[in-house]
């Protein structure tokens, strides 16, 4: 639990903070190793019933606020400044940060008790931590490489950042596109055609085919319009639980997915290169292959692909190479390039940066597809718009210029 407290320094300078322990005797005991006159030290309630409503979770923290974190710990480790006195100058930045001075806080805590690094990563209570990111500091620190792989973490870390930043980017503007074309049809089904409509009733006149199909659009939008936004806001809602919750439903969705064209190959390639690069971690860090492939089949979205590389890695144990198993594997076959730069790795021993260019490649790879991909979308957008509306317009012009002609 967290402790509020105010107290004075060796300086005699008032502070005030907060501390994690089991409880108040730890905490002053804690407070007093650092040398503070606590004047006042009370349960944080607040932070207790926020932990209660997330249901005792922890707080998932930002990939790059992560990143940053482990950039500017290995240049302080590096500069041969000590653990202890490292988190403390990083904390100093997040002091007035309700969510991760809690979590600097309890790692000094646990740090000044005595713990490694990885333990008081693993036993703080305030952030949840990606699994490969404490398996590869548990490894490092013990192998004594700790400041080499939080370089690595925090450049792949940054990575990953900057390409949900970018997909989210390229989907904003198809996704604008679609919601202004449909505003705009609503718009026209709903106000333009019912007045064009009064016209052609007054005059009675006999309505093309094309023409009455448009009508009777109009009208069930303006009739059903509120059903149908809730229906599809409760589809998708119900559509996301089904994804989060039940793995069968997924699994198809999953399936579906990579037999797109295109769209298909974009998400193996993505998939792909995140599993290459983060094993080149893992295993660089010392992680035992079948652990490192466990845990970079964590971090995939596509449970396809994740079950593949799950089911190579039981395998493995049994002295199987990945290259046959992904070879012969008959839930999903992955590229043959990947197949092959992977046996080459197993059998000069040179996996790790064999994954590590396998991963740059995905990469650039997966980019120019997607830029590639946008460049056709817009385009394809633009005529599906200006054919729907198009369609109305000539709907509703037909039987004017009938009536004209007539």
């Amino acid at each position: 639990m967290l402790w509020k407290y105010s107290s004075y320094n060796s300086s005699g300078k008032k502070e005030n903070g907060t501390i994690e322990a089991k409880d108040m005797q730890t905490a002053k005991a804690k407070l007093k190793a650092k040398g503070l006159i606590v004047t006042s030290l009370k349960e944080d309630k607040f932070a207790d019933i926020g932990k209660l409503l997330r249901g005792n979770h922890k707080t998932k923290i930002d990939p790059l606020t992560l990143s940053t974190f482990s950039r500017d710990l290995s240049i302080y480790l590096e500069s041969s400044i000590s653990l202890v006195n490292a988190i403390r100058l990083i904390s100093e930045r997040f002091k007035n940060d309700k969510k991760l001075a809690p979590f600097f806080e309890s790692i000094s805590s646990l740090l000044n008790e005595g713990k490694n690094f990885y333990s008081a990563l693993n036993e703080q209570e305030s952030i949840e931590l990606p699994e490969f990111y404490l398996q590869s500091i548990r490894i490092s620190e013990n192998g004594g490489t700790l400041v080499q792989i939080l370089l690595e973490l925090s450049d792949y870390l940054k990575k990953q950042h900057r390409l949900q930043k970018q997909i989210s980017g390229a989907m904003a503007y198809p996704i604008f596109i679609i919601l202004v074309s449909i505003a705009m049809v609503g718009f026209m089904l709903s106000f333009i055609v019912p007045k064009i409509t009064d016209i052609f009733d007054q005059n009675k006149q006999e309505l093309p085919a094309i023409t009455e199909f448009v009508i009777s659009l109009g009208d069930f939008v303006n009739d059903y319009w509120q059903i149908g936004f809730l229906s599809a806001l409760c589809a998708y809602f119900a559509f996301v639980y089904a994804m989060k919750t039940n793995n069968a439903f997924k699994y198809k969705v999953d399936t579906f997915m990579l037999r797109l064209p295109f769209i298909g190959a974009l998400i193996e390639l993505g998939e792909l290169s995140r599993f290459a690069y983060m094993n080149s971690i893992l295993i660089k860090s010392g992680v035992p292959i079948v652990q490192s492939f466990k845990l970079g089949a964590n971090i995939l979205n596509n449970l396809v692909i994740k079950t593949l590389f799950e089911d190579a890695s039981n395998r493995i144990v049994e002295g199987e190479k990945l290259s046959n198993i992904l070879a012969k594997s008959k839930i999903y076959k992955v590229d043959i390039a990947f197949i092959q730069a992977v046996a080459i790795g197993e059998e000069t021993s040179e996996l790790s940066s064999i994954l590590q260019s396998l991963a740059q490649l995905y990469t650039e790879s997966n980019k120019d597809k997607m830029d590639a991909f946008l460049t056709l979308l817009e385009p394809m957008f633009m005529l599906i718009v200006g054919g729907m509306i198009g369609f109305i317009v000539v709907a509703m012009l037909l039987p004017i210029f009938s009536m004209s002609i007539s």
